[in-house]
């Protein structure tokens, strides 16, 4: 959790930010960071960072005339980016919640990340936000990030008390809920919703900083319409993929590996579930897009030791995370040699 002294001073960032751009990673739990706080102080813009941040979303805060800028659930941003945006004397609030070192010496940048707290910890982001915001009809958003990056919040209870049609009584753990309850598709909603070109993301943006209640994403009208149809777009790409992962779990051993290509990247989604459906194993997905492959990796051990080892010795990769759940990227042809960093260590 952050400290009250933490809060207090991202409180004070956000009081000041007359026109904030804020950086949110692609994923359920960056997205309700960035909703909360855009309905918590009425003002900013939000820009999905769809993979590495790079130099060029520094374009971005001089498009938008931006006058703060916040990053929300990315482990790492480039030394380019925070040089470009710190020299015109823009300051950067930065929260995350990854276990990766942090090195940048900047004035204008400040990191808040409670890996790092005397009380180590790693909530997602969406649960800090809530913390920040302190807004109670702010609880589902929270729910929503906390849900979908895995982590049960403390106030399950009084969610439950709320809205009984999207909980469970008896559960086990958090992608029990995803995987089993109408606050699991919600999230498969928006994080396929995501997924889709920048116009179509915005007006979902914009869409969700408006809304007061889950029930208005379920309940398809001309406002969500979009949504729903990527959703379901999205979900038959998914499913087909699914179908193949499966059969290729039951027949794994120790590590289930999975490579796929195709337009859309959904590795996170595809090895979450299926480390779901197959707790005793290992996961590894690869997405393959030409010579590259972006990877997820998902396990009932610590899987971020072993992508840590590998990364020294496999000169093409890279990535971080958590300790059951990373992502890479790399060369394809060092995706065998990947493979075997697990299969020879689990």
């Amino acid at each position: 959790m952050l400290s009250e002294k933490q809060i207090s001073e991202i409180r004070e960032h956000l009081e000041k930010a007359q026109n904030p751009v804020m950086f949110f990673d692609n994923d359920c739990d960056g997205l309700m960071s960035f909703v909360m706080l855009r309905k918590f102080i009425g003002r900013g813009k939000g820009v999905a960072v769809k993979s590495s941040f790079e130099e060029i979303y520094a374009k971005r805060v001089d498009e938008l005339n931006a006058d703060y800028v916040f990053i929300l659930d990315k482990p790492e941003v480039s030394l380019e980016f925070v040089e470009r945006v710190t020299e015109k004397g823009i300051p950067i609030v930065w929260i995350d919640h990854h276990d990766v070192p942090y090195n940048i010496k900047n004035d204008l940048v400040f990191y808040y990340n409670p890996i790092y707290n005397k009380n180590k910890s790693n909530e997602p982001v969406s649960y800090l936000v809530y913390q920040i915001v302190k807004r109670n009809d702010f609880q589902w958003l929270s729910m929503i990030g906390c849900i979908a990056d895995n982590f049960v919040p403390g106030f399950k209870d009084e969610f439950a008390r709320e809205f009984p049609e999207l909980w469970k009584r008896n559960f086990d753990g958090a992608f029990d809920v995803l995987y089993s309850t109408e606050i699991g598709t919600i999230i498969k909603m928006l994080d396929f919703a995501l997924k889709d070109r920048t116009s179509n993301v915005v007006a979902m943006l914009n869409f969700l900083v408006k809304i007061n209640s889950p029930f208005e994403i379920l309940k398809e009208d001309s406002r969500n319409l979009m949504i729903h149809k990527r959703y379901q777009e999205v979900n038959s790409v998914y499913s087909r993929l699914f179908e193949k992962a499966r059969w290729i779990a039951r027949k794994a051993d120790k590590v289930i590996f999975f490579e796929y290509g195709g337009d859309l990247s959904l590795s996170s989604n595809l090895s979450n579930e299926l480390s779901y459906r197959f707790p005793g194993k290992v996961v590894i997905v690869a997405y393959v897009k030409g010579a590259n492959a972006n990877v997820s990796v998902r396990g009932p051990i610590n899987v971020r030791k072993i992508g840590l080892e590998a990364f020294k010795k496999i000169e093409s990769a890279s990535g971080g995370g958590h300790e059951r759940a990373i992502g890479a990227r790399m060369n394809v042809e060092d995706l065998p040699r990947f493979r075997d960093f697990y299969e020879e260590r689990v």
